[in-house]
């Protein structure tokens, strides 16, 4: 599916009374998901671990 064809399919499931801010929205929030799963694809993130180390440093 192309990406015009997925952003027809993604406004037509929203609701009839949906706005232009909600659009953007889902549009924006789309964007960010395919971007992280594209990231976790190519191996770049931080490990559990890491992050519960680096969160402990912050929080203690």
């Amino acid at each position: 599916m192309s990406t015009k064809e997925e952003v027809i399919k993604l406004i037509k499931d929203l609701p009839e009374n949906v706005t232009l801010d909600d659009i953007m929205r889902e549009l924006y929030v789309r964007k960010k998901i395919d971007k992280g799963i594209q990231e976790l694809d190519a191996g770049k993130f931080v490990s559990h671990e890491v992050v519960k180390e680096k969160l402990g440093k912050w929080l203690s």
